[in-house]
Parts: structure tokens; C-alpha cells; sequence
């Protein structure tokens, strides 16, 4: 099967989660176009040095998955890096227009890795989100979703996952790998447990540990 043929394929299906994955960008939209210019180009967000102009181009680039991250091989943060520096070639408006043309049309490989992209793309909204000092109600599978990657994300960054017993306040089942079955216990909903589990401190003030 050509990669032609596989493409159509796929744009005859819809696939897990996909649908949400792209509510969830247009939502992440929206809480842009409510910021005014100094705030998207200069705000704080949870991602040290980025304002949130720079987490939209990185959320962006990750739909080209090979032109974004080949050319760096193991050098991830630099290819984030890199996507970030794109955006800030381009104007707001440019942007925003490449980012509703984003939001509408993702990649194959985003729709086909949209369980995954999904957790990804609402911690980086609640970066934005937070780091303003906004708030939002979170998708309940946009929740499930960050607290997933909450827990695939932790397990290289900080292990945290590896000694805490996680026990989300809405409507999730405890985990608790073997490891961290005697570990002390940690509270919270979903997204805060996922973006503590990201290594977002800030958040920690909202959970309970026991």
C-alpha cells in the first residue's frame, strides 16, 4: 500500500480520540485569541523561558514529526527549542492562522498518535492557562488524558510515579505501581495529579499528600 492510499485510508475513519484531540486545539485557540498581544508574546507559562506564542509553535511542530525532530536526532529539548524559534519568526496573525489550519487538518501521525498527543497538548494548554493565573474547565478526557501522560512522562523525568501512590479525586482508579504500593500517597484530580506528575510544581499547593 502506497503511502498515498494509506492517507486516504485514513481519511475515511475516524480514530481514537481524534475528535477530542482537535476540540481540544481549538479550545486551546480560544484562550489565545483572549489574550492581549502582551501576554501571548511575553506572558509567564508553566514552561520555563516560554511564552505562550513559543508553547503554540511547539505544540504545532509536533505535527511534523520528522522535519521537526530528524534533524536533531537524540536532541529533543533543542528541536522544541527550534519549533518555539519558528513562531517567533512569524506575526500573531500569521500564527494563529497556521494554527487554525492545525486545529482543522492534523497530521496523520497526530491522528494516529492523537491517545498520546492528547494528554500532551492539554498539559501545554494548562501551561498557558495557569501560568496566566486563568482558569478552565478541563474536558473530562482531556483530564484522563493529562494525568496518562502524567504518568508515562514521569517515569524519565522524575520518577515520581515510580514512589508515590496516585489517587485521583475524580473519577479515576488509584495507581500504584509495585514499587510505590508502601510509598506514601498523593491526592488530587486528574490534571493536577498529571502536571505534578510533569514535574509542573507549582500545582503541588493543590493536592494532598499522605
Amino acid at each position: 500500500m502506497t503511502k498515498g492510499s494509506t492517507t486516504m485510508l485514513l481519511d475515511r475513519i475516524r480514530l481514537p480520540l481524534e475528535d477530542e484531540l482537535r476540540a481540544e486545539r481549538h479550545r486551546l485557540i480560544e484562550t489565545l485569541d483572549a489574550l492581549s498581544d502582551d501576554d501571548f508574546d511575553a506572558g509567564t507559562t508553566l514552561c520555563t523561558e516560554w511564552a505562550p506564542r513559543d508553547v503554540l509553535g511547539h505544540v504545532i511542530g509536533l505535527d511534523y514529526v520528522l522535519s521537526s525532530y530528524l534533524p536533531y536526532g537524540p536532541k529533543i529539548n533543542a528541536a522544541n527549542q527550534a519549533q518555539a524559534d519558528r513562531a517567533r519568526a512569524v506575526s500573531r496573525d500569521r500564527l494563529m492562522e497556521w494554527a487554525r489550519h492545525w486545529a482543522d487538518n492534523p497530521s496523520a501521525t497526530s491522528r494516529l498518535g492523537a491517545p498520546i498527543l492528547l494528554g500532551d497538548l492539554g498539559v501545554h494548554h494548562q501551561d498557558v492557562v495557569r501560568g496566566l493565573g486563568l482558569t478552565r474547565r478541563v474536558p473530562d478526557r482531556t483530564a484522563t488524558a493529562i494525568f496518562r501522560e502524567g504518568l508515562q512522562l514521569s517515569m524519565w523525568l522524575n520518577r515520581r510515579v515510580l514512589r508515590h501512590r496516585l489517587e485521583p479525586t475524580d473519577g479515576h482508579r488509584p495507581v500504584a505501581l509495585p514499587g510505590a504500593k508502601d510509598g506514601p500517597t498523593v491526592r488530587g484530580t486528574r490534571e493536577a495529579l498529571g502536571m505534578w506528575l510533569c514535574g509542573r510544581d507549582s500545582v503541588a499547593a493543590e493536592l494532598e499528600f499522605a
